[in-house]
């Protein structure tokens, strides 16, 4: 009985690291499903597809929780669509390269929760997230080609 190809799902409207997914993905002949609510350019490969969904609220992340099993692979920085995809059953991938699991999922959803809260009581702007930066494209590459490898095994 063979093992059915890993396939990676990217929430895609706001990530920076699509170009790492192909290239990676493809070196392990896995499957991509870019998934947004607007059309992207993708590159022009039999295993990477597109699913352009509506521009209602949370639409991508509802089609990639109600799509995500065991053999997915979830790219996404948004913690609430990491902790569905989890409940299904697939891996799931920070752009930073951190892997969220059962064990830390409640603590980002907490850690969450509470940058909201400050976040709304501050009256003065800050200035953000860290740029991203090259170090943490290799971190996501190493990360998606480990979780690749993994799955691929079964």
């Amino acid at each position: 009985m063979t093992t059915p190809s890993p396939r990676v799902l990217v929430d895609a409207d706001a990530c920076p690291v699509k170009d790492e997914v192909y290239r990676v993905a493809l070196r392990h002949g896995a499957a991509v499903v870019v998934v947004s609510n607007q059309r992207l350019r993708i590159p022009d490969h039999p295993l990477i597809t597109r699913a352009v969904v509506s521009d209602a609220f949370d639409a991508a992340d509802d089609w990639i929780a109600e799509t995500a099993g065991a053999t997915d692979v979830v790219v996404t920085g948004d913690i609430l669509l990491a902790d569905r995809c989890l409940k299904a059953g697939a891996a799931v991938l920070g752009h930073y390269g951190r892997p969220f699991t059962a064990a830390s999922i409640g603590a980002a959803i907490a850690t969450r929760a509470i940058m909201a809260d400050l976040r709304a009581g501050m009256t003065e702007r800050t200035s953000g997230p860290a740029p991203f930066g090259q170090a943490d494209r290799s971190r996501f590459l190493s990360a998606l080609d480990e979780v690749l490898v993994r799955l691929g095994r079964g």
